[in-house]
């Protein structure tokens, strides 16, 4: 087989690129923004500038450097851009549109496909940093309609969570953020038991998804499902076995 070498790409490989939020976290093994969280090489590109704050605002002039670092990361030989915030959701369109490759910023695209499988009488949980934020413009912007089939509930009353990943003190409390992801979990099903799958918006909150199925007993979506199936499309496997 003969290589060609692509003018400007630095390394090869990673089919997937990430682009991160410019924040203070620990960024923990499942964690999006840890490299060790997958089976696969992935590209990190941090978006200078792009604080938590700004996106969950919904700045709109955060978009600029969004498409910036994400044409970097094509410059840089990924054949799909993801994001660390399901907030992103705001930019998913527009960057979709200038850029020739699949785009999927935000972990709340899986929505549709999660109300799909789980059947019309049953509805999706949604665990989020911060559940003011989550509106109605976020959820229009990945073609969701905030209805009764959504029940969101937040992590900004979390102390643990908050310091961490909203206020970034710059450390992170593993077991008492498990903690509290899961008693939000517990008393969301608890409150709204036709909930049939739960779905961990918030980037930082995928190496909590373990205890919450075990808590809960549903099924648990995270960005990191999205960004494995999205993976499994982009580079697909020779299976070899035996009749």
């Amino acid at each position: 087989m003969i290589y060609k070498a692509r003018s400007g790409q630095a390394s090869y490989g990673e089919a997937i690129g990430i682009l991160l939020l410019d924040c203070l976290t620990p960024f923990i093994p499942g964690d999006v923004a840890n490299a060790t969280t997958y089976d696969f090489p992935v590209r990190f590109r941090k978006v200078e500038g792009l604080t938590t704050r700004r996106v969950l605002g919904k700045d709109p002039t955060a978009f600029e450097p969004l498409q910036a670092a994400a044409e970097d990361l094509a410059g840089q030989g990924v054949r799909a851009v993801t994001g660390d915030c399901g907030f992103l959701a705001l930019h998913q369109e527009r960057l979709a549109s200038s850029l020739d490759m699949p785009v999927f910023l935000s972990s709340l695209l899986q929505i549709p496909f999660i109300s799909g499988i789980i059947g019309p009488g049953r509805k999706v949980g949604i665990i989020t940093a911060d559940s003011e934020a989550l509106d109605e413009s976020l959820l229009l912007a990945v073609g969701v309609e905030l209805g009764d089939r959504l029940v969101i509930r937040g992590m900004e009353d979390q102390a643990a969570f908050s310091e961490a990943v909203l206020q970034e003190t710059g450390v992170l409390d593993s077991a008492e953020v498990e903690r509290e992801t899961v008693s939000v979990g517990r008393e969301m099903v608890a409150e709204e038991p036709m909930v049939g799958a739960l779905l961990l918006e918030c980037s930082c909150l995928p190496p909590y998804g373990r205890a919450v199925q075990k808590a809960v007993g549903l099924p648990v979506f995270d960005y990191v499902t999205m960004i494995n199936y999205v993976h499994s499309a982009l580079v697909k496997k020779r299976f070899e076995g035996e009749m």
